[in-house]
């Protein structure tokens, strides 16, 4: 069985992370700088020293790598890589900034662009953060970064991820990335990628 550690998860649990991970064939391991989440492990993403050095075969981080300042970037990603095994690889998804400005080119800002869970998103939401998790006190949710599909493969590599895929997903505002720390073949990222990626393709 694999280990995957989901960072940043907040309250949500395997089955709200990929179809790939969400199997028996892989275990959670939930960490979460909240406490009143219940992570299995207390942390950031800054400083994940509670999980040992090639402890799990894979990272999983959605939504929550935007919440750094751009500074501390390449600290969690060289913390992604630590924890990862050799052959271990790392799937992260994050607002897309591109995508995102167009609406506001187009005087869009507070304007809902989706409706999620927590009620209707707007890029200002998307860029800044929640604002009404904000409001209620909620600081964690506040955005001090952002990235294009460019800017967020060139952090996975010169962080040292040997591979990186990317998948732009417009329609949602949304990056999909993934990196492996060994360099690996065409056929076996397009198998990760199916497996972790929404809607990705053969």
């Amino acid at each position: 069985m694999g280990v995957f550690l989901h960072v940043g998860c907040g309250r949500k649990r395997k089955g709200q992370t990929t179809k790939g991970f969400n199997t028996p064939d892989w275990r959670e391991l939930r960490l979460d700088i909240d406490a009143s989440v219940q992570p299995d492990i207390i942390g950031t993403m800054t400083d994940m020293a509670a999980v040992p050095d090639g402890a799990v075969d894979a990272v999983f981080s959605s939504h929550n790598i935007e919440h750094l300042y751009p500074f501390d970037v390449p600290v969690a990603l060289a913390e992604f890589q630590r924890v990862l095994r050799p052959d271990g690889f790392v799937v992260i998804t994050c607002p897309d900034l591109r995508s995102v400005a167009a609406l506001v080119a187009d005087d869009k800002l507070t304007e809902p662009a989706y409706t999620s869970t927590a009620g209707p998103i707007s890029p200002l939401d998307m860029i800044y953060g929640h604002q009404a998790a904000i409001e209620k006190g909620n600081l964690y949710m506040a955005h001090r970064t952002g990235f294009t599909s460019r800017t967020l493969e060139q952090a996975l590599r010169d962080a040292g991820f040997a591979s990186v895929v990317l998948l732009q997903r417009p329609q949602a505002f949304e990056l999909w990335a993934l990196g492996t720390k060994r360099r690996t073949p065409p056929e076996a990222l397009r198998a990760l990628m199916q497996a972790h990626f929404p809607l990705a393709k053969a």
